[in-house]
C-alpha cells in the first residue's frame, strides 16, 4: 500500500507542477493520470506509456491496480471535473484516433499528449527539473493549438445574418443544425432562435431575455428541448425535440415541455424532428397526438398528429 500512496502523491505532485486548478490536484485526478499512463505499481516512470481509454476503463483500471472503487454514477464526475480540465490543459487529447467523434458517443476516448509523455517519462530523474522548465514554457502555445484543432471539428450554425455558433460534433448536432437552417425558415420565417442544446455543453445557445419577456420562468432542473423558436409573427414557441437515438415528444415529454414553459403568454408548438423516416418508424408509436413531426431529408413537409384538425383535400394546382 505504502508503493501505491507513493504514486499517488507524485502524480498529485505533477498536477500541482504543471499548474493544474486546485480542485483537479485531488485524488481522483491523480488516480486518473496514473491510469493515463497505465502506471501499475512497481513500474517505472521512464516506462509509462500512453495508451487510448475510455472513462469506463479508466475507472475499471483504477478499481484493478489501486483498489479504488468508483460508482458508475460518478462517470460523469471524471469526465467533467477531472478530464475536461486535463483536455484543456493540452496534457490530453481527446479522441485523437477519430477527431470528429460526437461528444456523447460511448467509443470516445482520451490519450496521454506525446510532449507530456515525454516530460512524465523523465519524473524523478535528475534532468525532470530542466524538462519541466522547457515544457511550462511551451505547454501555453501547445494547449492553444489543440484547442484550435478541436474548435475545428465543432459543427457551425448560421442562426442569423452573419451570426454563426458553433456546436459539438455528431449526428445530433447535425440535425440540430437543419432544424435551424431548414425547418426554421419554411415553417417558421423569421422566427427568433431562442436556444440551442449541445452534446458537449448543456446550454449551447440561450437568450434568456425573450423567455423572460414571454412569460416563462425556467426551472433550471428541466430538461429543455433540443431547439427553442420563437415565431414572432404568430407569437408561438416551437419546442423541438431532435431525435438521432432517444425518443421523440411522446406523451411524457409532451406534459414534461408544458410544465417547463407553463405561464408562456405565447402559443406552444410541440414538434419532433428526426433526420429520416427510416429513424422516425422506430418511434411511430410513441409520438403524442397533438404535436407535429419535421423529417430532415424531406425538408418541405410536415407531419400532423392532430386528428380532425388538418383533414381537407388538396389543391390540384
Amino acid at each position: 500500500m505504502k508503493n501505491k500512496s507513493q504514486y499517488l502523491k507524485s502524480a498529485n505532485q505533477i498536477l500541482i507542477s504543471l499548474g493544474l486548478p486546485l480542485a483537479q490536484q485531488n485524488e481522483r485526478s491523480a488516480l486518473c493520470l496514473l491510469a493515463l499512463l497505465n502506471l501499475t505499481p512497481g513500474k517505472s516512470w521512464a516506462n509509462a506509456e500512453n495508451p487510448l481509454l475510455g472513462i469506463t476503463p479508466i475507472m475499471e483500471w483504477i478499481r484493478t491496480y489501486y483498489r479504488k472503487e468508483y460508482a458508475p454514477n460518478t462517470r460523469e464526475t471524471v469526465r467533467r471535473q477531472t478530464m475536461h480540465q486535463f483536455v484543456d490543459a493540452g496534457i490530453v487529447l481527446y479522441n485523437p484516433d477519430q477527431p470528429d467523434r460526437p461528444v456523447n458517443s460511448p467509443k470516445a476516448v482520451y490519450q496521454i499528449e506525446p510532449a507530456t509523455l515525454k516530460l512524465l517519462r523523465n519524473f524523478g530523474s535528475p534532468a525532470w527539473h530542466d524538462y519541466l522548465v522547457v515544457y511550462m514554457a511551451e505547454r501555453e502555445s501547445l494547449a492553444a493549438r489543440y484547442a484550435s484543432e478541436r474548435e475545428q471539428n465543432r459543427i457551425p450554425v448560421q442562426i442569423a445574418k452573419g451570426k454563426k455558433i458553433t456546436l459539438s460534433p455528431g449526428d445530433h448536432s447535425q440535425l440540430i443544425r437543419a432544424i435551424i437552417e431548414d425547418f426554421a425558415p419554411r415553417f417558421a420565417p423569421n422566427s427568433l432562435l431562442v436556444y440551442a442544446g449541445d452534446t458537449g455543453d448543456k446550454w449551447g445557445y440561450f437568450d434568456s431575455a425573450i423567455l423572460a419577456s414571454l412569460g416563462v420562468e425556467l426551472d433550471l432542473h428541466g430538461k429543455m428541448p433540443d431547439v427553442v423558436l420563437h415565431f414572432t409573427e404568430k407569437n408561438w414557441l416551437l419546442l423541438v425535440e431532435s431525435v438521432t437515438s432517444h425518443g421523440p415528444v411522446d406523451g411524457k415529454r409532451h406534459k414534461e415541455l408544458a410544465k417547463l414553459f407553463k405561464g408562456a403568454t405565447a402559443g406552444l408548438v410541440f414538434v419532433t424532428a428526426f433526420p429520416n423516416r427510416s429513424i422516425m418508424s422506430r418511434y411511430i408509436g410513441e409520438i403524442a397526438w397533438e404535436t407535429e413531426v419535421w423529417v430532415a431529408d424531406a425538408p418541405s413537409h410536415l407531419i400532423h398528429f392532430n386528428g380532425i384538425r388538418f383533414l381537407g383535400p388538396y389543391s390540384k394546382d
